[in-house]
């Protein structure tokens, strides 16, 4: 490591996350020179958009471009309630959080599993200790708010995040509502019937976009629910740097189920070189489980967010690979 480049950083980042021991502080800081200048002026951006649409309910050309450069952190949990609908849902039903948390008693086994849970969610947060009965609440609720789903492994990761990013229990439960049951319906539930689906429509479209790639991956024998789940169902949370999930975040919110794909695909494509260097499946797990999730590539996440971008994807083919999919299960 270098000691002048690590010295600019603290190993823990703004999240309360400790850097690991192979973290890129060199890279890092060449890439946060120019970001910290870009964070600047976004938010002078949207304090001006702020004060002229308070509402952002109704998504113009324009706040989909700053959503998609990013939403500044002290934004993100009011402009994501906003933009998600969550916020209005709350509105329709302002006392159904609460009402959840009162109506005990829990169901014994969801309630252990959410208790299991809790110490393995985050452990390499500072911070989060102070959360987790708070994790528990918006956990518990929505177990017992939506049956069909109860307590899924992955979901408190999800819920974790939010908490994070919003310190509020209730503002998280609404988005996590919101991501369940809007963005990755019946993901998380006991089939996890709409997460095969997916997941062999992003085979499909890897097939399409980067032939080679997927032979390669498939000669090895590397199948993609072993790469991926964890993809979909955290919604890259627990996988890629906190701030490339958050600004992934900021476009799920605005845009749905396709930026999961978009994000997908991008760590396919800007690692089309490594993957086709790996020379058998066990090289390959570890790039896909270790390295590719901690490299310069995923780290600058204004970089990534602009190869999802540069993507060739339409809302129209995705629908139709997932009536071929649902005719053709695997």
């Amino acid at each position: 490591m270098d000691a002048t480049a690590s010295s600019k950083f603290s190993d823990v980042d703004e999240y309360g996350f400790k850097r690991g021991e192979h973290f890129d502080y060199k890279n890092y800081g060449k890439f946060m020179d120019g970001y910290l200048k870009t964070l600047t002026r976004r938010r002078m951006k949207w304090e001006a958009i702020l004060q002229q649409n308070t509402d952002l309910s109704q998504m113009d050309p324009k706040l989909k471009r700053y959503i998609r450069k990013g939403i500044p952190g002290p934004y993100r949990p009011d402009v994501w309630m906003k933009i998600s609908g969550a916020a209005a849902a709350q509105r329709r039903s302002p006392d159904l959080y609460r009402s959840l948390l009162n109506a005990e008693p829990y169901n014994k086994e969801i309630s252990d599993s959410i208790s299991i849970d809790l110490p393995r969610t985050f452990p390499d947060n500072i911070h989060f200790d102070s959360k987790k009965e708070r994790l528990y609440n918006i956990l518990i609720a929505y177990a017992h708010h939506n049956r069909d789903v109860g307590y899924c492994q992955g979901l408190n990761y999800i819920a974790g995040l939010l908490l994070i990013v919003t310190d509020d229990e209730e503002k998280s439960f609404w988005l996590l509502k919101h991501i369940v049951e809007n963005i990755v319906p019946q993901y998380h539930s006991h089939n996890m019937a709409n997460l095969l689906r997916d997941l062999a429509v992003f085979r499909e479209l890897v097939i399409r976009r980067i032939p080679a790639v997927n032979r390669h991956v498939e000669n090895l024998g590397l199948p993609y629910p072993v790469i991926a789940s964890k993809w979909f169902i955290c919604i890259f949370a627990e996988v890629l740097p906190v701030e490339t999930v958050l600004r992934i975040w900021d476009c799920v919110f605005a845009e749905g189920h396709k930026i999961v794909f978009r994000a997908a695909l991008a760590m396919f494509i800007t690692h089309k070189n490594a993957i086709l260097g790996c020379d058998d499946i066990a090289a390959l797990a570890n790039l896909f489980r270790d390295t590719m999730i901690q490299d310069s590539i995923v780290t600058d996440c204004h970089g990534f967010v602009q190869a999802m971008f540069s993507l060739r994807l339409k809302r129209s083919e995705l629908e139709s690979l997932r009536k071929v999919a649902v005719l053709n299960p695997a």
